[in-house]
């Protein structure tokens, strides 16, 4: 049977489609293999959330091909989606599969090997089907043979189940696809659709078959999972959550990225009512300025962000809340800045992922005035960043002393020393000294944390 290997690109999403993927390939009897090794297939989920990642697809892609150039190399999902023309004239994929087919990724793969079996028995040649250049690009001899379907224009949810993850603690459950908020930076809605909602019974049934195999923690994921069941005349999330709250075997769920307006006092109260939904909450901000909001195209205030963020204290004792915010963003004034920099330290975040804004062809932000330089960028950021360590530290310190619970998920050796490495309900990485023949691989333990481990190890036990 044909060997292939897999490389994922991008979001959480695309991680839980590969794992399905790879799982329908090794039933059908296919080897998987290191993506660094020789293999007859190479299958790459690729990400088009800015021109970098674009430009990370086509490297690996194109890396593919120079490790083999006899083999297949299947270009998948979102930068396939928006960039089918840029992937016809490359001559380095031989099959595009774009989103809401990777469901059919065995069929549509073997019809593709099969036709082209039939080509090479015509010609009495193993020549491969592109041929390198010297700078190892491939020359086109013909166009990728494209399933591409009208993303914008469907309905039909990709029903796809996972069986098992290469976590193995947590498993990511997708839950919907698709985004209705159209942000003008964001190219998202393009490649991944409208707002498709999977259903409660399909969820329910993946969860226990996940339970069924040992895992404790889920984390529910999608492209924008406060949109769950809106495709149905209302939000589910709720609804969701208490009947897998009720799953046997899962001791932690885990939420995705949250939209701030989710967060009402009624949606807080509700959700800390069930103790199996982890004190752990993201909640994607990208600016501190109502004005840089307004020209993001984000529907919220500061001020409702922030109401959010109390509604979440007033009903959890120390919650996690973390937050993605971009710097840089077009017109972003130091006024502006100033203004998210003050916003980020009233809120006083656990976490923050700190982006410089990256311009991405094909959205409104793309042609605003006011770029900002790649070096003004940079120097926002590292001031945010530093700002972040601060934050964080002081949130993590916060717990020394404190009676928690850790799921333990590997061992690690850090200065000569074995241990134990897993994460507390607030998804604070901690540390407990191994010993000799002890097993604690996918255990929930109770105890203190008495300090730092490293800067974001707390030490437990």
């Amino acid at each position: 049977m044909k060997s292939v290997a897999l490389h994922n690109l991008g979001c959480k999403v695309n991680s839980y489609e590969l794992d399905v993927m790879q799982q329908m390939l090794l039933e059908k009897g296919y080897e998987i293999v290191s993506f660094d090794k020789a293999a007859d297939i190479y299958i790459v989920n690729t990400c088009t959330v800015t021109n970098i990642a674009d430009r990370k697809s086509r490297q690996m892609l194109h890396r593919a091909r120079k490790m083999n150039p006899q083999a297949v190399v299947v270009a998948v999902g979102c930068y396939v989606q928006t960039g089918q023309d840029v992937i016809e004239r490359d001559g380095t994929v031989d099959l595009a599969i774009g989103n809401n087919r990777k469901k059919d990724l065995v069929e549509i793969l073997e019809k593709y090997l099969a036709k082209r079996e039939e080509s090479k028995n015509v010609k009495e040649s193993a020549t491969p089907d592109k041929e390198l250049t010297q700078d190892g690009e491939a020359s086109v001899l013909r166009p990728a043979v494209c399933d591409i379907i009208d993303i914008n224009h469907t309905s039909e949810y990709e029903e796809m189940t996972l069986k098992k993850t290469a976590e193995h603690t947590r498993a990511y459950i997708k839950i919907q696809d698709g985004c209705n908020q159209f942000c003008s930076y964001c190219i998202i809605p393009y490649a991944r659709g409208r707002v498709r909602s999977r259903g409660q019974e399909e969820i329910i049934r993946e969860v226990q078959g996940i339970a069924a195999k040992g895992y404790q923690e889920i984390v529910l994921t999608g492209i924008h999972i406060s949109s769950y069941g809106t495709d149905r005349g209302g939000c589910e999330l709720l609804s969701l959550l208490k009947k897998l709250h009720e799953i046997e075997g899962i001791r932690r769920i885990r939420l995705g990225s949250l939209e701030p307006r989710i967060v009402t006092e009624a949606f807080a109260e509700k959700i800390s009512a069930m103790p199996k939904v982890c004190p752990h909450f993201h909640l994607s901000l990208q600016s501190g300025s109502d004005a840089v909001l307004r020209r993001m195209n984000r529907k919220y205030s500061k001020e409702e962000y922030f109401q959010a963020t109390e509604y979440l204290r007033r009903f959890y004792e120390k919650p996690a809340i973390t937050t993605d915010v971009i710097v840089g963003f077009p017109g972003e004034t130091q006024e502006e800045f100033e203004e998210t920099e003050a916003f980020l330290r009233r809120v006083d975040f656990f976490e923050m992922h700190i982006f410089k804004y990256s311009r991405r062809e094909g959205t409104g932000a793309a042609k605003m005035e006011g770029q900002l330089t790649e070096a003004e960028k940079g120097r926002r950021s590292a001031v945010l960043l530093e700002l972040e360590r601060e934050m964080s530290h002081r949130y993590r310190a916060g717990f020394i002393d404190l009676e928690v619970e850790v799921l333990f998920e590997e061992k690690q050796t850090k200065d000569g020393k074995t241990y134990w490495i897993g994460h507390t309900p607030q998804y604070i990485k901690a540390a407990k000294i191994a010993r000799d023949g002890e097993n604690l691989h996918n255990t929930i333990g109770s105890g203190r944390i008495s300090g730092f481990l490293e800067e974001d190890i707390m030490l437990f036990g």
